[in-house]
């Protein structure tokens, strides 16, 4: 009996683990995501992060990856903020269907707020907004999927909730910013629900 309970425990805890995706951007290969824009792996204080460094020549610069297969559960990523004149930040792009199909998740530090966006058929339009101040440095963004419903989070604190049943299906994960954001990202970690 005590074999067969170790046994069950050890496939449970593997077909978790099976779920959680981490990428620390450690490896300089991005052969398997689609990029628009210029993204490169930076250095700063001798860690490796994925970094926005030249803007694409549309209004988004996407680098995400379908290979997730992502429909709900939650998604982690660490950012800063570097430069842009015209927008700066960014955030978490989700359940993405292709270039023009996805949910994303982006703070701005120029304006001071945290958004829920969604971009279908290659329009974008706003979801639920809040106003937010955070100093400069790296921050923290989750968002937190579940069927319709999704909650956003800057540092651990809920910030943003919202329902929206347009983009059911599983899709990709991946970051985002716009226009001429450059922005670091790390740390990013996909937890997915059954």
């Amino acid at each position: 009996m005590f074999k067969k309970l170790i046994l069950i425990t050890m496939l449970l805890s593997s077909a978790i683990v099976a779920d959680n995706i981490n990428y620390n951007f450690e490896d300089t290969n991005l052969s398997k995501w689609n990029s628009f824009g210029t993204w490169e792996i930076t250095t700063d204080d001798k860690e490796k992060h994925l970094s926005m460094v030249k803007r694409s020549s549309g209004s988004f610069n996407l680098c995400y990856n379908n290979d997730v297969n992502f429909t709900d559960g939650n998604i982690t990523v660490k950012f800063k903020a570097n430069a842009g004149r015209i927008d700066q930040g960014g955030g978490i792009m989700w359940r993405v269907q292709d270039n023009d199909n996805y949910y994303v998740a982006r703070f701005n530090p120029l304006e001071d707020n945290f958004r829920f966006y969604i971009v279908h058929d290659g329009v974008r339009s706003e979801l639920a907004s809040a106003d937010i101040k955070l100093s400069s440095g790296w921050h923290t963004m989750t968002i937190e999927q579940q069927g319709d419903n999704f909650k956003g989070y800057l540092d651990g604190k809920l910030e943003l909730e919202h329902k929206n049943s347009k983009l059911k299906k599983s899709g990709g994960v991946g970051i985002w910013t716009k226009s001429d954001a450059q922005t670091s990202f790390d740390n990013l970690k996909i937890e997915k629900s059954r």
